[in-house]
């Protein structure tokens, strides 16, 4: 859900996945798996919201993948 209306804001996609783009900034560009080792070392999140996070960074031109590289689209 990317804007809940009944629960926690931190549990929403957008509040997620500015912690997924917040380590892609520091980083520039990781490994799909390693960069989910750097943002659960700073927030408890499953596998399939980082996915999530990451379908919504692609979709909205922040983040691309390439061969499981995720990197800043520029």
């Amino acid at each position: 859900m990317l804007l809940p209306d009944n629960v926690h804001p931190e549990n929403s996609i957008y509040f997620n996945a500015s912690l997924v783009l917040k380590t892609l900034l520091e980083f520039n560009k990781l490994d799909m798996i390693d960069l989910y080792q750097k943002v659960i070392e700073n927030k408890k999140m499953s596998f399939p919201v980082y996915i999530l996070c990451l379908d919504w960074l692609y979709i909205i031109n922040v983040a691309e993948l390439n061969k499981g590289e995720v990197k800043l689209c520029s």
